[in-house]
C-alpha cells in the first residue's frame, strides 16, 4: 500500500531556489511503508493553512477592505458593481430567499449565461445555508430536467430568454419558482418573480447561516462527454482550500491591479473558481462576457484593459490564427492561463508571438478536485510550453500503471492520481461511481494520461478511455491534434480511433480548413513528417465545418465517433 506523503515537504535548496524565483528539481519521492520510494510526487510549494470559514464568509471576507473598489462590470453594459454593492445585493438576495422559504439543505439552480447578477446569486444562496446547482444555458429542457430531478433543486433562476425551456423542463420535477433575473420588479405569473423583486426586499431577514464547512456547497455537473452527467458534490471547504491553494507568488497572486475576462462560463468550474471566486475573494475585477463572440470578446479583451485572460484551448487557437485580432489593442494582457484541456506546444508558442505576451502558462484540474492540481509556475514561464505544470500547494500525485496498478517513476506514462483537501465529497446518489474513482486513503482517480519529468512538471496526453490501440501500440489523439493544429491553413482539429481490421484501430482526423485549396493528402503527409508510423492518419482524414466541443472546450469524441458510424 502506497501513502500520500506529508503535504508540503520541501528542501532547504528548494526553497532558496523559490526565493531566487527560479524553481529546480522539484521531483522528490517519499519512502512508502516497505521503505521502498514511493514516486508520489508532492508540491514544492509551502501547504495551505484550513480555512474554518464556510463559502461565503471565505470569499467575503475582506469586503469591508476593499469597499467602493470595483468587484465585477458587465462587458456588454459596462455598468460596474464595487465590493460595497455586492456585499448589499447579496444580503437582500439571501434575505428575500428566506422570506420565501427556501431553507438551509434546499437546492437553487442557475441556469443563466455571465452576467454581474451570478456572484450575487450564488452567494446569496450559500449566505442562506442552501446549495447551488449550475447548468448548462445551452441545455435542452430534456437535459435541464434530469438536472433538476437528480439534484432535487427547489429554486431555479434564469433569464428571459431561457424561459420557455425551462419551464419545459420544471414539469415533474420539485422546482417551486423561477426566478427572472431580467425579469421587471413585479415579480411575474404563478411560480416566477423577478431578481429585482427580490433585491428589493429590505434585508431584514439577512442571518448568514454557519454552515458546517464539510458539507455540500456547490453542485455543478461532470461534463457529461461519456453517460449521463454526475452531480459532484464539492464543499465548503474542498472550494474554499482550491482558492487559497492557488494563491502564490509562484502560482498566481491576484491583486486590485488585475482584471479578469469573465467569458468562460461560470457554471463551469473553472469559470467559477478560478475566475469568479478567486477575483473576489483577493479583491480583483471581472468583466462578464455572456458568451464566445469573436468581436464582443476581442472588444472586452482591448477596452476594459484586461490583464490576466483565463482560457481554453479553442480560444487560444482563436488568438493565435484568427485574423480580427490583428484589429484590436490587447497590450494590455500581461499573461494567458489555459486549461480544461491539452494545449500543444506549438499553439501556446503561436499565441504567444502573434499577441506579443509575455507568458502563457497552461494549468490543470477536473470538476471533482475544485478544480485546479497544477500549474506552470512562473518562474519557469514558457520553457516547458507543453507541461501543465507542477502540483499547486498541498497537492500529491503519482502516475499509475492502468494494468499491473503499480506506480510509475519518471518518464512512464499513466493515469495521473490526486490528493489533496480539494478532492470533491463524492458523487451525488453515486457511491458505486463514487467508490470507483476515490480510493480508501482519498486518492482521486482522474482518468487523464501523462507522466512526469525530472523537474517535477507533469504532462498529459489524453484520456485514458480515448486512447488509440495501433496493434497494441497507445497513439494519443491529443498528441496528433497538437501537430495539426500547428499547421498554417488548419482552424481546427480532432482525432478518434476507427476499427481497423488489419491492426486494431486507425487514427482518423476531422479537421477545419482554415482556407480552400488544403488536400486529405497534404494533412495526412504534413502529420506523417512530424510522427512516427503508428500514429499515421491510416483512418483518414475527413473535412467538417466545426469541431464538437463542450462549453468548458473539450472535445466531444462520441459525437465524431457517431459521424463516423
Amino acid at each position: 500500500m502506497y501513502r500520500v506523503s506529508a503535504l508540503g515537504r520541501w528542501s532547504l535548496p528548494l526553497r532558496s531556489a523559490l526565493q531566487r524565483r527560479s524553481i529546480s528539481c522539484l521531483y522528490h519521492t517519499t519512502p512508502s511503508r516497505s521503505g521502498q520510494p514511493s514516486n508520489v510526487v508532492t508540491s514544492p510549494l509551502p501547504p495551505i493553512e484550513d480555512s474554518p470559514l464556510d463559502l461565503y464568509r471565505h470569499v467575503f471576507q475582506d469586503f469591508p477592505k476593499f469597499g467602493n473598489r470595483t468587484a465585477v462590470v458587465d462587458g456588454i453594459t459596462g455598468q460596474d458593481f464595487s465590493y460595497n454593492q455586492i456585499d448589499e445585493l447579496t444580503s437582500k438576495f439571501s434575505s428575500g430567499l428566506n422570506r420565501s422559504g427556501f431553507k438551509p439543505g434546499d437546492v437553487l439552480s442557475i441556469v443563466a449565461p455571465n452576467c454581474p447578477a451570478y456572484p450575487v446569486l450564488f452567494f446569496g444562496t450559500i449566505a442562506s445555508g442552501g446549495i447551488v446547482s449550475t447548468c448548462n444555458p445551452a441545455y435542452t429542457s430534456q437535459e435541464l430536467s434530469f438536472q433538476f430531478q437528480d439534484s432535487n433543486a427547489k429554486i431555479v433562476a434564469t433569464v428571459s430568454s431561457l424561459l420557455h425551456t425551462v419551464q419545459e423542463a420544471i414539469k415533474g420535477t420539485n422546482i417551486e419558482k423561477i426566478i427572472v433575473i431580467d425579469g421587471d420588479s413585479h415579480g411575474g405569473r404563478d411560480g416566477q418573480e423577478s431578481y429585482q423583486s427580490l433585491l428589493d426586499d429590505s434585508g431584514s431577514l439577512f442571518n448568514p447561516v454557519s454552515s458546517d464547512i464539510h458539507s455540500t456547497a456547490v453542485l455543478p455537473y461532470s461534463s457529461g462527454t461519456t453517460g449521463l452527467p454526475k452531480g459532484v458534490m464539492l464543499t465548503h471547504h474542498n472550494i474554499t482550500s482550491n482558492v487559497s491553494q492557488m494563491h502564490h507568488p509562484e502560482l498566481f497572486e491576484l491583486r486590485e491591479s488585475y482584471r479578469l475576462i469573465g467569458v468562460l462560463p461560470f457554471f463551469h468550474i473553472y469559470g467559477m473558481v478560478v475566475i469568479m471566486f478567486s477575483s473576489m475573494r483577493y479583491g480583483s475585477r471581472f468583466v462578464t462576457v455572456p458568451k464566445f463572440e469573436p468581436e464582443m470578446f476581442l472588444g472586452a479583451l482591448q477596452d476594459h484593459k484586461i490583464t490576466l485572460a483565463h482560457l481554453v484551448p479553442p480560444l487560444l487557437l482563436f488568438l493565435a490564427k484568427h485574423p480580427l485580432v490583428n484589429n484590436y489593442d490587447l497590450s494590455s494582457m500581461n499573461e494567458i492561463l489555459t486549461g480544461a484541456a491539452p494545449a500543444g506546444g506549438e499553439i501556446v508558442k503561436a499565441a504567444k508571438e502573434r499577441i506579443g505576451i509575455e507568458t502563457i502558462r497552461q494549468g490543470y484540474g477536473l470538476t471533482e478536485t475544485s478544480p485546479v492540481t497544477h500549474l506552470m509556475p512562473l518562474s519557469l514561464g514558457m520553457s516547458k510550453p507543453d507541461s501543465i505544470g507542477i502540483n499547486i500547494r498541498s497537492v500529491s500525485t503519482k502516475i499509475v500503471d492502468p494494468e499491473s496498478g503499480g506506480v510509475l517513476g519518471v518518464g512512464e506514462e499513466g493515469e495521473l492520481w490526486v490528493a489533496g483537501p480539494n478532492v470533491m465529497k463524492g458523487y451525488l446518489n453515486r457511491p458505486d461511481a463514487t467508490e470507483a474513482s476515490i480510493t480508501q486513503d482519498g486518492w482521486f482517480k482522474t482518468g487523464d494520461v501523462g507522466y512526469f519529468d525530472k523537474d517535477g512538471c507533469f504532462y498529459i496526453t489524453d484520456r485514458l478511455k480515448e486512447l488509440i490501440k495501433v496493434k497494441g501500440l497507445q497513439v494519443a489523439p491529443a498528441e496528433l491534434e497538437a501537430v495539426l493544429v500547428s499547421h498554417p491553413r488548419i482552424a481546427d482539429a480532432a482525432v478518434i480511433g476507427v476499427t481497423d481490421e488489419r491492426q486494431g484501430e486507425s487514427p482518423k482526423a476531422f479537421v477545419v480548413k482554415k482556407e480552400e485549396g488544403l488536400s486529405e493528402k497534404e494533412v495526412a503527409e504534413f502529420l506523417a513528417s512530424k510522427l512516427s508510423s503508428h500514429k499515421h492518419l491510416t483512418g483518414g482524414v475527413e473535412f467538417i465545418d466545426v469541431i464538437p466541443k463542450s462549453a468548458s472546450g473539450k472535445i466531444l469524441r462520441r459525437l465524431l465517433k457517431e459521424k463516423d458510424k
